[in-house]
């Protein structure tokens, strides 16, 4: 049995919960979050709870046991708390700023990088080398921030780029000259 999959999720306070079939609509402070889970999942609500459930013991279905009930969770936790993902920014000269709805940043191109906020998606610049990305479903922060990663990823020679916050860079020794010993 799937420890994971096996455990009920909370409803808190102000939080509301539809099931219709296959598809979970979550809402709550802070918005409304619904997704389509697979057909084997069985997920209902008991109460303050809501169990999530599979009908037999096929690998597919034990597979996607667990990973339905983080689905589900991760709407529940979204919509009362949110999620929020930290970017940090390193180099000379690397800064990041806010301008109305954009994010402006100079990552030592020619030109400056410009990302603007989607919809669900809020982005907090703290100071000149720090970024947070804000919102309520899990994926598309997590994927927004990738995004802004992708910008000018850290290099292995001086970890200049931009990093999560506590992520570790490999570094790598330059090249030895002629006269090396």
């Amino acid at each position: 049995m799937s420890r994971i999959g096996r455990k009920p999720i909370v409803i808190p306070a102000g939080v509301t919960v539809a099931i219709e079939g296959s598809n979970v609509t979550v809402k709550g402070p802070k918005g409304t979050l619904n997704s389509t889970l697979h057909p084997l999942i069985k997920v209902e609500q008991q109460g303050e709870e809501i169990i999530v459930s599979r009908p037999n013991d096929d690998k597919e279905a034990r597979s996607l046991h667990g990973l339905s009930r983080t689905l589900v969770n991760n709407m529940v936790v979204g919509v009362t708390e949110g999620f929020k993902k930290a970017l940090e920014i390193q180099g000379v000269g690397y800064r990041a700023a806010k301008q109305g709805q954009n994010l402006v940043m100079n990552l030592g191109y020619s030109h400056q990088v410009i990302v603007p906020e989607t919809d669900g998606i809020t982005i907090e610049v703290p100071d000149a080398n720090h970024i947070t990305v804000h919102g309520i479903d899990k994926q598309r922060v997590g994927q927004f921030a990738a995004e802004i990663r992708e910008k000018r990823p850290p290099e292995p020679y001086k970890g200049k780029g931009i990093r999560y916050v506590g992520e570790y860079v490999i570094r790598k020794e330059g090249k030895a000259g002629k006269g090396a010993k």
